[in-house]
């Protein structure tokens, strides 16, 4: 087998578990190597390390497959492997039809990645080692999994820097474009070939579910509470409001929510699902919006649900101001007030939520790109967390891998201080449990998910 041999000073990632070897880690090669192919990785005295594939148009040049000697990746290579993956789905998503089957490096098949929507397979090939091997990879997922079909979503530019061209399409038996899936109880409709990535994101299926506890309790606000009644001799706790009158309507201890980037509308399901009593849904693509209605639709929802589209930074900053303009009206004429003109209407602005939700797309893709996105994490959350009443909750996420944890602690707690607001940090999550992460790669550590609770100083 051609070998590769790493460089005596490199930094020992390898050995730690890291399955990557960039180009300049590679001091000098051994053998005719063919691209794509399995290579031998050896340290600089010639120890064998572990087996990747070789790309040299790639900086990150040889992907880690196995730590053992293997010649190439066979049709039972990829059917053991997918059987592990099945495996572990099948304990930590105990029940669940639809999740991500194979997570790349985190699952020691870098480069591909397959989501299952109940009985249809989605699959990315991202790199030209995977790419090669697309025969064996669908010939093995039918033999393990099953499926009615397999689409390829392999329409995304990181191929275009292993020297592959963007692709989509059927590869095998039958793929309808819409698939119904059930997560946490709830339908929620897929579009495979049009919908991002692959379809949907089920790498916040736990963290949706987390917002259960935010979305009732909110009634006392109201001047809502239960108390016992008694009718026709039997005594039971309903609820009254401040006049004395029982109060009929259903969800009056739910919250208000904004869900802002809602993409399928995925958290304002689960708000639904969990009590909230109203919830407005905003996105800056029509195509999601009309996704977020449907599935708000499949579920019954619509009558609890508003929908926004609009650019999430603009609708903030527009309700903010909004507010702001009303508390100047409200101590407009007091001593040491400037005169405000009452005569103009009030602006479209000033609404606020018991909870806010921010769940942006990636902003910083690369390692140069971090200040901007630092500037708008810290924009949309001081924003957002400005709109959350008095002692409500702000649910706030990053997928940004650069966006370290720290660094997006530290972001929300300068948005914080700027807004005069205090934040009690309630929960940190990350990736859901078909999202496993090795330890040692910081790559896999890319989503980070919280809930804080919201007060003034």
């Amino acid at each position: 087998m051609a070998a590769v041999f790493l460089h005596k000073k490199r930094k020992p990632r390898l050995e730690q578990g890291h399955p990557w070897v960039y180009k300049s880690e590679i001091e000098r090669t051994d053998g005719d190597i063919v691209p794509g192919q399995l290579v031998s990785v050896q340290n600089h005295l010639g120890k064998y390390l572990a087996t990747g594939y070789y790309n040299e148009a790639s900086q990150l040049t040889v992907r880690i497959v196995s730590y053992n000697p293997i010649e190439t990746m066979t049709k039972e290579f990829f059917v053991e492997r997918f059987t592990r993956c099945f495996l572990h789905r099948q304990r930590f998503v105990k029940g669940a039809q639809s999740y991500r089957l194979v997570y790349g490096e985190a699952d020691f098949l870098p480069g591909l990645i397959v989501d299952k929507f109940e009985n249809t397979l989605v699959v990315q090939l991202l790199t030209l080692g995977m790419d090669l091997c697309r025969d064996n990879i669908v010939e093995a997922l039918v033999q393990v999994m099953k499926p009615v079909g397999i689409y390829e979503r392999s329409d995304v530019s990181i191929r275009e820097l292993e020297g592959l061209k963007q692709t989509k399409g059927l590869l095998y038996g039958d793929c309808a474009k819409h698939v119904d899936i059930l997560e946490n109880g709830l339908r929620i409709r897929v579009d495979i070939e049009e919908g991002q990535k692959t379809g949907y994101f089920f790498d916040q299926r736990e963290n949706r579910a987390a917002i259960a506890p935010l979305m009732t309790g909110w009634g006392h606000r109201s001047g809502i509470n239960l108390t016992e009644i008694e009718e026709n001799g039997v005594t039971q706790m309903l609820p009254v409001n401040a006049n004395g009158k029982v109060v009929t309507f259903p969800l009056w201890d739910g919250a208000s929510v904004l869900e802002c980037f809602s993409h399928t509308g995925s958290f304002t399901l689960n708000a639904c699902q969990f009590g909230a009593k109203k919830v407005t849904c905003l996105d800056i693509s029509e195509h999601a919006i009309e996704s977020a209605r449907t599935n708000v639709a499949l579920n019954g929802f619509e009558d609890r649900v508003e929908f926004v589209v609009a650019d999430a930074f603009e609708y903030l900053r527009t309700q903010v101001k909004g507010l702001d303009e009303r508390k100047l009206r409200a101590v407009a004429g007091a001593a040491g007030q400037a005169k405000i003109d009452t005569s103009k209407p009030v602006g479209t602005g000033g609404r606020t939520w018991d909870v806010v939700i921010l769940d942006p797309p990636a902003f910083a893709k690369t390692k140069s790109a971090v200040e901007g996105a630092c500037r708008g994490y810290k924009d949309i959350n001081l924003h957002g967390m400005k709109l959350v009443n008095e002692g409500g909750y702000l649910v706030t996420a990053s997928c940004s891998y650069h966006m370290h944890p720290e660094l997006f602690l530290e972001t929300i707690h300068a948005a914080a201080t700027d807004a005069g607001k205090l934040l009690r940090l309630i929960e940190f999550r990350g990736a859901g449990m078909d999202h496993p992460r090795i330890l040692g790669v910081d790559e896999g550590h890319y989503l980070k998910f919280a809930i804080f609770e919201v007060r003034s100083k």
